[in-house]
């Protein structure tokens, strides 16, 4: 007889872009076992993060807050345990709950996992080879590749826990994040190929923020010798040391995800094996996007599609059709009140995000959000990405750099001119020509800006930088 609360299996990457998985039609890779939850399960278009950055995503995941609300606004700024988070929900409920692998939202004290039963993680970034992981509070090295030990850890979980409970485990992986260090099995993977550039490599920023010029995330000038592991060939033009570079990067970055898909493979199998696939929801994410060349850059940060959609795959044979596809909008502070629905728990008022679990069954509410806020705080550190905010809607992008670090940890000066963008998504989905000065968008903007500031009012963020007509 099948369970009546099912069990929720959540993977999670770091820095999986959507467009470097296969079953949203990547022309650079492949990924045949995190297809296969697509293939039996629903794949949705139009996910979205709220703040391009890891520490702050995976705070929004667990507690289903924006950041203002949360106060993990930054890299800098640690998860207190003591909020609510959906992991306790679950508990209370009777299920077992576990994460291994990457928690990157401080450690030692109050920052330690809270809602819990077992807990092993990284401290930090971690690494990918020979990792030191933290079990209940006890650290020690362990021998072997990161993505592999957190499957391994995983899979002894699973096969020791309560088979009459319903089950929560999280299983984070550290890859693909920088510096992209592939196992011994993939290294050397794409060896004689060379991978497609996108269309917008040579994006040389025109017609756009000045924000977008001063970012330091280009592949031809920030990537460093730990990210690339070997010297650059001597006698190379601009444009072929820009491309040597680029097959570098994005070749380890795919080995990476080739370990990843192997370890979801031995996860889906498990599931198999124990007969309890028909009773447990999958999901496959990540914590943000990431720009692979695009517009000539690594990393995220920026409103921009590459950097906010988020991958979200999901298999529940008992409520999503296999082989769907949605392309209504849902955001990352949304998980939660979806598996403590999916669960039957009741979904604390403290939720600022709504189950979508209508849209898994087929169906799209009446009044569901067609309209997002994004806000990114951390200005002028690391890669010197200006805080911005904006809306986006099915159509249009309208963001505002205002250029503040508004005295948040994690944030630099100095401040910067505001600035805003505008993007007509339909004419110009790779987001080349900002339009907010185009009379013909006069009135797109007003009506973006009142919806923008609807947004901040709904979500309670008030604490805005100056802006700029």
């Amino acid at each position: 007889m099948p369970q009546s609360r099912p069990n929720i299996l959540f993977i999670m990457a770091d820095d999986h872009a959507s467009h470097a998985i296969s079953a949203y039609g990547s022309r650079i890779n492949a990924t045949p076992h995190i297809d296969r939850i697509a293939a039996e399960g629903m794949r949705f278009d139009n996910c979205f993060c709220t703040n391009s950055i890891c520490t702050p995503s995976r705070a929004a995941i667990l507690t289903g807050t924006y950041n203002h609300v949360n106060g993990v606004t930054t890299l800098s700024t640690h998860l207190d345990g003591r909020l609510l988070n959906y992991p306790k929900v679950l508990q209370e409920q009777g299920y077992q709950t576990a994460v291994v692998g990457k928690w990157h939202l401080g450690h030692g004290g109050i920052h330690d996992p809270t809602g819990f039963d077992f807990w092993d993680v990284l401290p930090g970034q971690g690494l990918y080879h020979d990792p030191e992981m933290i079990r209940m509070g006890e650290r020690t090295k362990r021998s072997g590749y990161t993505t592999d030990l957190i499957t391994d850890y995983s899979l002894d979980w699973l096969r020791g826990r309560d088979r009459d409970r319903p089950f929560c485990l999280m299983v984070h992986h550290k890859a693909p994040h920088r510096s992209w260090e592939p196992d011994d099995r993939h290294a050397n993977m794409y060896e004689d190929e060379d991978i497609p550039e996108p269309e917008t490599f040579d994006d040389d920023y025109s017609n756009r923020a000045a924000a977008a010029t001063a970012a330091r995330m280009r592949v031809e000038s920030d990537l460093t010798a730990e990210d690339l592991k070997v010297p650059v060939p001597e006698g190379l033009t601009p444009a072929e040391e820009k491309s040597w570079k680029y097959q570098r990067y994005i070749k380890d970055y795919l080995r990476c995800i080739a370990s990843i898909d192997d370890n979801v493979g031995r996860l889906l199998d498990y599931m198999d094996e124990e007969e309890i696939a028909e009773d447990t929801i999958v999901i496959y994410t990540s914590d943000q996007g990431f720009f692979l060349g695009d517009h000539g850059w690594y990393d995220k940060r920026f409103m921009y599609e590459e950097s906010l959609r988020m991958p979200f795959l999901i298999r529940y044979p008992r409520e999503v059709a296999p082989g769907t596809v949605n392309g209504d909008m849902i955001l990352n502070v949304d998980f939660p009140a979806t598996f403590l629905d999916c669960a039957g728990a009741d979904i604390p008022k403290s939720f600022q995000g709504c189950s979508f679990r209508p849209l898994l069954q087929g169906e799209t509410p009446d009044e569901w959000q067609t309209s997002m806020y994004y806000r990114y705080w951390m200005h002028g550190a690391h890669h010197n990405v200006c805080a911005h905010y904006g809306v986006r809607t099915l159509r249009f992008k309208l963001i505002n750099y205002y250029g503040d670090p508004l005295g948040q940890e994690g944030a630099i000066g100095p401040k910067s001119e505001p600035e805003w963008e505008l993007f007509d998504l339909e004419k110009d989905p790779c987001e080349l020509n900002n339009v907010y000065a185009d009379p013909d968008y006069a009135e797109v903007v007003t009506q973006l800006k009142a919806e923008l500031k609807r947004l901040q009012e709904k979500v309670g963020d008030a604490k805005y930088g100056s802006e700029s007509g």
